[in-house]
């Protein structure tokens, strides 16, 4: 008999070959991959934390303490999350130059990446608040119409209709707006500082933080303009009124009654 020829290869097996090829490796990279990048995250935060425990014993444990459990001087940071570090810090009021009714704005001491440090530090003491990415914060799309409600309804109380500022009680004040970023401004309704309520996402969902930070970028940014004139802390046009109405009225008088006098004198003379 005649030896069996070899059998043939179906056209197909090479290209079947290289797809479980293919896909074994895709499987490792899988496998191994993610692990990886999540081992460099993991290291890569534990780093951060380190570094901000160093700037945190140096510029901020004198006054809430070297846990962050808070002292007399400074209230305990354990849960306030790292969004009101990045607000604090950030905005220069913290560290503070010293106690009383309110912590003024004042310059930034730290860079970005120390107030990260010093927030990834202080969020590792208790659960609080995230530091918002610019797609949380940023006003693209946003309602301004609505926004002006939400604002006039939680704000205005204290940070006038347009976001001026205003006294409060005991020293304190509402600060003005102008000039203040998306992110302080998403941050400051996320964490309350100083004396201001927080409104967390259970109660004031993102969306309508976004439409209030469109609303103030549009009445009080740093290139809206003022066709009114002085807006006197902008009370609005029934304030102005009065105002023009009272010095105007009053300056008429005074100036009636000047003319009056010295034509007296005049005719006597």
């Amino acid at each position: 008999m005649k030896k069996l020829s070899a059998r043939r290869r179906h056209p197909l097996a090479a290209v079947v070959v290289l797809l479980l090829a293919l896909a074994a490796t895709g499987g490792l990279y899988a496998a191994f991959a993610p692990a990886d990048k999540a081992q460099a995250d993991v290291t890569a935060q534990s780093l951060a934390i380190k570094e901000g425990q160093k700037l945190y014993t140096v510029g901020c444990a004198s006054c809430h303490g070297t846990g962050g459990q808070g002292t007399s001087d400074g209230p305990s940071l354990v849960g306030v999350g790292s969004a009101a570090v990045d607000f604090q810090v950030g905005t220069g009021r913290m560290p503070a130059q010293q106690p009383g009714a309110q912590v003024p704005e004042k310059k930034v001491i730290y860079t970005q990446k120390e107030i990260d440090q010093l927030a990834a530090y202080v969020a590792s003491l208790g659960a609080g608040p995230i530091t918002p990415t610019e797609k949380d914060y940023s006003p693209e799309g946003a309602n301004i119409a609505e926004g002006g409600e939400l604002f006039r309804t939680n704000c205005a109380q204290c940070h006038n209709f347009t976001g001026e500022g205003g006294a409060l009680t005991n020293g304190k004040y509402a600060p003005s707006l102008e000039g203040v970023s998306a992110k302080h401004l998403y941050e400051a309704m996320q964490t309350g500082p100083q004396n201001m309520p927080s409104f967390p996402d259970t109660t004031m969902p993102q969306q309508q933080k976004r439409d209030i930070i469109a609303y103030v970028n549009s009445v009080n940014g740093d290139e809206t303009p003022t066709p009114g004139g002085f807006a006197l802390g902008g009370l609005g046009p029934v304030s102005e009124g009065l105002f023009g109405w009272i010095f105007g009225l009053g300056s008429l008088i005074a100036v009636a009654v000047w003319v009056a006098a010295h034509t007296a004198k005049a005719k006597k003379s």
